[in-house]
Protein backbone atom coordinates (compact mmCIF):
# COMPACT_ATOMS: atom_id res chain seq x y z
CA UNK A 1 0.00 0.00 0.00
CA UNK A 2 2.85 2.38 0.87
CA UNK A 3 4.54 1.57 -2.43
CA UNK A 4 1.35 2.30 -4.37
CA UNK A 5 0.93 5.63 -2.59
CA UNK A 6 4.55 6.50 -3.37
CA UNK A 7 4.04 5.60 -7.03
CA UNK A 8 0.85 7.67 -7.13
CA UNK A 9 2.66 10.69 -5.70
CA UNK A 10 5.61 10.16 -8.05
CA UNK A 11 3.27 10.08 -11.04
CA UNK A 12 1.39 13.17 -9.85
CA UNK A 13 4.64 15.15 -9.55
CA UNK A 14 6.14 13.89 -12.80
CA UNK A 15 7.04 16.57 -15.35
CA UNK A 16 8.20 14.39 -18.26
CA UNK A 17 5.20 13.18 -20.22
CA UNK A 18 2.93 15.93 -18.88
CA UNK A 19 1.73 19.01 -20.78
CA UNK A 20 3.22 21.48 -18.30
CA UNK A 21 5.99 22.53 -20.68
CA UNK A 22 3.39 23.33 -23.34
CA UNK A 23 1.13 25.52 -21.19
CA UNK A 24 3.20 27.03 -18.37
CA UNK A 25 3.71 30.34 -20.17
CA UNK A 26 -0.04 30.87 -20.64
CA UNK A 27 -0.68 29.82 -17.03
CA UNK A 28 1.84 32.38 -15.74
CA UNK A 29 0.29 35.05 -17.97
CA UNK A 30 -3.21 34.46 -16.59
CA UNK A 31 -1.84 34.33 -13.04
CA UNK A 32 -0.10 37.71 -13.48
CA UNK A 33 -3.28 39.14 -14.96
CA UNK A 34 -5.20 37.91 -11.92
CA UNK A 35 -2.68 39.60 -9.60
CA UNK A 36 -3.08 42.83 -11.58
CA UNK A 37 -6.85 42.71 -11.12
CA UNK A 38 -6.31 42.12 -7.37
CA UNK A 39 -4.11 45.22 -7.17
CA UNK A 40 -6.70 47.32 -8.99
CA UNK A 41 -9.43 46.03 -6.69
CA UNK A 42 -7.29 46.82 -3.64
CA UNK A 43 -7.07 50.46 -4.79
CA UNK A 44 -10.86 50.62 -5.10
CA UNK A 45 -10.95 50.46 -8.89
CA UNK A 46 -14.37 48.94 -9.84
CA UNK A 47 -13.06 45.80 -11.52
CA UNK A 48 -15.31 43.31 -9.74
CA UNK A 49 -17.92 42.11 -12.23
CA UNK A 50 -19.49 38.82 -11.02
CA UNK A 51 -22.06 39.07 -13.80
CA UNK A 52 -19.34 38.15 -16.31
CA UNK A 53 -19.68 34.56 -15.11
CA UNK A 54 -22.73 34.21 -17.31
CA UNK A 55 -20.89 35.25 -20.50
CA UNK A 56 -19.44 31.77 -21.03
CA UNK A 57 -21.26 29.17 -18.90
CA UNK A 58 -18.80 26.70 -17.38
CA UNK A 59 -20.87 23.74 -18.55
CA UNK A 60 -20.60 24.90 -22.19
CA UNK A 61 -16.82 25.19 -22.00
CA UNK A 62 -16.63 21.87 -20.15
CA UNK A 63 -18.65 20.06 -22.81
CA UNK A 64 -16.46 21.51 -25.56
CA UNK A 65 -13.30 20.37 -23.77
CA UNK A 66 -14.74 16.89 -23.14
CA UNK A 67 -15.69 16.56 -26.80
CA UNK A 68 -12.19 17.73 -27.81
CA UNK A 69 -10.47 15.23 -25.53
CA UNK A 70 -12.75 12.33 -26.43
CA UNK A 71 -12.26 12.96 -30.14
CA UNK A 72 -8.48 13.07 -29.72
CA UNK A 73 -8.44 9.90 -27.60
CA UNK A 74 -10.62 8.13 -30.14
CA UNK A 75 -7.99 8.89 -32.79
CA UNK A 76 -5.24 7.67 -30.44
CA UNK A 77 -7.08 4.45 -29.65
CA UNK A 78 -7.95 3.79 -33.29
CA UNK A 79 -4.26 4.17 -34.13
CA UNK A 80 -3.35 1.68 -31.41
CA UNK A 81 -5.97 -0.81 -32.61
CA UNK A 82 -4.71 -0.49 -36.18
CA UNK A 83 -1.15 -1.21 -35.12
CA UNK A 84 -2.27 -4.09 -32.91
CA UNK A 85 -4.18 -5.59 -35.84
CA UNK A 86 -1.12 -5.05 -38.04
CA UNK A 87 1.15 -6.88 -35.61
CA UNK A 88 -1.26 -9.82 -35.39
CA UNK A 89 -1.59 -10.00 -39.18
CA UNK A 90 2.21 -9.98 -39.57
CA UNK A 91 2.55 -12.79 -37.02
CA UNK A 92 -0.12 -14.91 -38.69
CA UNK A 93 1.24 -14.23 -42.16
CA UNK A 94 4.78 -15.08 -41.07
CA UNK A 95 3.65 -18.27 -39.37
CA UNK A 96 1.71 -19.46 -42.40
CA UNK A 97 4.55 -18.62 -44.80
CA UNK A 98 7.07 -20.44 -42.62
CA UNK A 99 4.93 -23.55 -42.15
CA UNK A 100 2.80 -23.83 -45.29
CA UNK A 101 5.14 -23.04 -48.18
CA UNK A 102 6.97 -26.12 -49.40
CA UNK A 103 10.74 -26.04 -49.75
CA UNK A 104 11.47 -27.76 -53.06
CA UNK A 105 14.92 -26.29 -53.59
CA UNK A 106 17.79 -25.51 -51.21
CA UNK A 107 17.28 -21.78 -51.78
CA UNK A 108 13.63 -21.87 -50.76
CA UNK A 109 14.35 -21.50 -47.06
CA UNK A 110 16.44 -18.37 -47.58
CA UNK A 111 13.68 -17.00 -49.82
CA UNK A 112 11.16 -17.56 -47.04
CA UNK A 113 13.42 -15.74 -44.59
CA UNK A 114 13.63 -12.86 -47.07
CA UNK A 115 9.82 -12.82 -47.28
CA UNK A 116 9.55 -12.77 -43.48
CA UNK A 117 12.00 -9.88 -43.35
CA UNK A 118 9.75 -8.09 -45.82
CA UNK A 119 6.99 -8.34 -43.23
CA UNK A 120 9.24 -6.61 -40.71
CA UNK A 121 10.11 -4.07 -43.40
CA UNK A 122 6.40 -3.39 -43.86
CA UNK A 123 6.07 -2.43 -40.19
CA UNK A 124 9.22 -0.29 -40.19
CA UNK A 125 8.35 1.46 -43.47
CA UNK A 126 4.83 2.13 -42.17
CA UNK A 127 6.31 3.77 -39.07
CA UNK A 128 8.60 5.97 -41.18
CA UNK A 129 5.78 6.77 -43.62
CA UNK A 130 3.44 7.91 -40.85
CA UNK A 131 6.16 10.07 -39.35
CA UNK A 132 6.97 11.64 -42.72
CA UNK A 133 10.57 10.43 -42.52
CA UNK A 134 12.75 9.16 -45.39
CA UNK A 135 13.77 5.53 -45.71
CA UNK A 136 16.46 4.87 -43.10
CA UNK A 137 19.19 2.32 -42.46
CA UNK A 138 16.73 0.34 -40.32
CA UNK A 139 15.38 -1.10 -43.57
CA UNK A 140 18.74 -1.72 -45.21
CA UNK A 141 19.38 -4.88 -43.19
CA UNK A 142 15.91 -6.26 -43.94
CA UNK A 143 15.80 -6.04 -47.75
CA UNK A 144 18.20 -6.35 -50.66
CA UNK A 145 20.21 -3.36 -51.80
CA UNK A 146 18.24 -3.03 -55.03
CA UNK A 147 14.93 -3.00 -53.14
CA UNK A 148 16.36 -0.51 -50.64
CA UNK A 149 17.35 1.91 -53.40
CA UNK A 150 14.01 1.50 -55.14
CA UNK A 151 12.12 2.06 -51.90
CA UNK A 152 13.80 5.44 -51.44
CA UNK A 153 12.05 6.76 -54.55
CA UNK A 154 8.57 5.56 -53.61
CA UNK A 155 5.82 7.88 -52.39
CA UNK A 156 4.26 5.10 -50.31
CA UNK A 157 7.03 2.64 -49.29
CA UNK A 158 4.79 0.26 -47.25
CA UNK A 159 2.58 -0.28 -50.29
CA UNK A 160 5.61 -1.23 -52.36
CA UNK A 161 6.71 -3.70 -49.68
CA UNK A 162 3.21 -5.20 -49.70
CA UNK A 163 3.52 -5.59 -53.48
CA UNK A 164 6.78 -7.51 -53.08
CA UNK A 165 5.20 -9.83 -50.51
CA UNK A 166 2.22 -10.44 -52.79
CA UNK A 167 4.54 -11.11 -55.72
CA UNK A 168 6.44 -13.68 -53.64
CA UNK A 169 3.19 -15.47 -52.73
CA UNK A 170 2.11 -15.60 -56.37
CA UNK A 171 5.48 -17.05 -57.32
CA UNK A 172 5.11 -19.81 -54.74
CA UNK A 173 1.61 -20.57 -56.02
CA UNK A 174 2.88 -20.82 -59.60
CA UNK A 175 5.61 -23.20 -58.38
CA UNK A 176 2.95 -25.34 -56.66
CA UNK A 177 4.49 -24.70 -53.26
CA UNK A 178 1.06 -23.61 -51.96
CA UNK A 179 -2.46 -24.32 -53.17
CA UNK A 180 -5.17 -21.84 -54.08
CA UNK A 181 -6.80 -21.98 -50.62
CA UNK A 182 -3.50 -21.21 -48.90
CA UNK A 183 -2.84 -18.38 -51.35
CA UNK A 184 -6.26 -16.87 -50.66
CA UNK A 185 -5.67 -17.08 -46.90
CA UNK A 186 -2.24 -15.45 -47.17
CA UNK A 187 -3.50 -12.73 -49.48
CA UNK A 188 -6.38 -11.91 -47.12
CA UNK A 189 -3.87 -11.34 -44.30
CA UNK A 190 -1.81 -9.15 -46.61
CA UNK A 191 -4.94 -7.19 -47.48
CA UNK A 192 -5.50 -6.68 -43.76
CA UNK A 193 -2.03 -5.14 -43.48
CA UNK A 194 -2.84 -2.66 -46.24
CA UNK A 195 -6.22 -1.90 -44.63
CA UNK A 196 -4.49 -1.03 -41.36
CA UNK A 197 -2.03 1.15 -43.24
CA UNK A 198 -4.98 3.01 -44.74
CA UNK A 199 -6.60 3.40 -41.31
CA UNK A 200 -3.43 5.00 -39.93
CA UNK A 201 -3.18 7.30 -42.94
CA UNK A 202 -6.78 8.36 -42.37
CA UNK A 203 -5.95 9.40 -38.81
CA UNK A 204 -2.81 11.21 -39.95
CA UNK A 205 -4.39 13.11 -42.83
CA UNK A 206 -7.68 14.05 -41.18
CA UNK A 207 -6.82 16.69 -38.57
CA UNK A 208 -9.27 18.31 -36.19
CA UNK A 209 -11.39 20.85 -38.11
CA UNK A 210 -9.58 24.19 -37.96
CA UNK A 211 -12.70 26.23 -37.18
CA UNK A 212 -13.45 24.07 -34.13
CA UNK A 213 -9.86 24.31 -32.85
CA UNK A 214 -9.81 28.10 -33.28
CA UNK A 215 -13.19 28.59 -31.60
CA UNK A 216 -12.22 26.45 -28.60
CA UNK A 217 -8.98 28.41 -28.11
CA UNK A 218 -10.88 31.69 -28.36
CA UNK A 219 -13.37 30.57 -25.70
CA UNK A 220 -10.56 29.41 -23.41
CA UNK A 221 -8.77 32.73 -23.82
CA UNK A 222 -11.93 34.71 -23.14
CA UNK A 223 -12.93 32.59 -20.12
CA UNK A 224 -9.50 32.78 -18.46
CA UNK A 225 -9.27 36.56 -18.94
CA UNK A 226 -12.78 37.17 -17.61
CA UNK A 227 -12.35 34.87 -14.59
CA UNK A 228 -10.41 37.36 -12.36
CA UNK A 229 -13.19 39.93 -12.74
CA UNK A 230 -15.69 37.33 -11.48
CA UNK A 231 -13.77 36.15 -8.40
CA UNK A 232 -11.73 39.12 -7.21
CA UNK A 233 -14.44 40.34 -4.81
CA UNK A 234 -14.58 36.98 -3.04
CA UNK A 235 -10.90 35.97 -3.18
CA UNK A 236 -8.99 39.23 -3.07
CA UNK A 237 -5.24 38.56 -3.18
CA UNK A 238 -5.85 34.89 -4.00
CA UNK A 239 -7.27 35.86 -7.39
CA UNK A 240 -3.98 35.44 -9.26
CA UNK A 241 -3.31 31.98 -7.81
CA UNK A 242 -6.83 30.70 -8.47
CA UNK A 243 -6.80 32.15 -12.00
CA UNK A 244 -3.52 30.35 -12.71
CA UNK A 245 -4.89 27.13 -11.23
CA UNK A 246 -8.10 27.23 -13.31
CA UNK A 247 -6.19 28.09 -16.50
CA UNK A 248 -3.76 25.23 -15.79
CA UNK A 249 -6.71 22.84 -15.59
CA UNK A 250 -8.50 24.04 -18.71
CA UNK A 251 -5.46 24.62 -20.90
CA UNK A 252 -4.01 21.29 -19.80
CA UNK A 253 -7.08 19.39 -20.97
CA UNK A 254 -6.93 21.17 -24.33
CA UNK A 255 -3.18 20.51 -24.66
CA UNK A 256 -3.64 16.80 -23.93
CA UNK A 257 -6.16 16.54 -26.76
CA UNK A 258 -3.77 18.36 -29.08
CA UNK A 259 -0.87 16.05 -28.20
CA UNK A 260 -2.62 12.71 -28.64
CA UNK A 261 -4.65 13.48 -31.77
CA UNK A 262 -1.63 12.45 -33.88
CA UNK A 263 -0.30 9.35 -32.08
CA UNK A 264 2.50 8.46 -34.51
CA UNK A 265 5.23 10.92 -33.48
CA UNK A 266 7.95 10.99 -30.83
CA UNK A 267 6.07 12.63 -27.96
CA UNK A 268 6.04 10.87 -24.61
CA UNK A 269 2.32 10.16 -25.00
CA UNK A 270 2.49 8.90 -28.59
CA UNK A 271 2.34 5.24 -29.55
CA UNK A 272 5.65 3.38 -28.95
CA UNK A 273 6.12 2.55 -32.64
CA UNK A 274 9.86 1.92 -32.29
CA UNK A 275 9.23 -0.67 -29.57
CA UNK A 276 6.41 -2.27 -31.60
CA UNK A 277 8.66 -2.63 -34.67
CA UNK A 278 11.47 -4.04 -32.54
CA UNK A 279 9.04 -6.58 -31.10
CA UNK A 280 7.94 -7.59 -34.61
CA UNK A 281 11.58 -8.18 -35.57
CA UNK A 282 12.17 -10.30 -32.45
CA UNK A 283 9.04 -12.38 -33.17
CA UNK A 284 10.17 -13.06 -36.74
CA UNK A 285 13.71 -13.95 -35.60
CA UNK A 286 12.28 -16.42 -33.08
CA UNK A 287 10.04 -17.94 -35.73
CA UNK A 288 12.93 -18.59 -38.11
CA UNK A 289 14.70 -20.67 -35.43
CA UNK A 290 11.84 -23.18 -35.49
CA UNK A 291 11.66 -26.07 -37.93
CA UNK A 292 8.19 -27.21 -39.08
CA UNK A 293 7.60 -30.97 -38.79
CA UNK A 294 6.81 -31.09 -42.51
CA UNK A 295 10.36 -29.99 -43.35
CA UNK A 296 12.26 -32.21 -40.91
Amino acid sequence: MVRKEAQWLQTALRIKGSVISAIYQQVILFGIFGVLISILYHFKVPVSQPILGSVIPSIVLGLLLVFRTNTAYERFWEGRKSWGSMVNAIRNLARQIWVSIDEKEPEDKSRKIDALNLLVAFGVSTKLHLRGEPISSDLEELISQSKYIKLKNMNNPPLEVAFWISDYLEQQYNRNCINSYQLASLQSLLNLLVDNLGACERILKTPMPLAYAIHLKQLLLLYCFLLPFQIVQSLGWWTGFISALVSFTLLGIEAIGLEIENPFGYDENDLPLDAICTNIKLNIDDLTTLTPSLHK
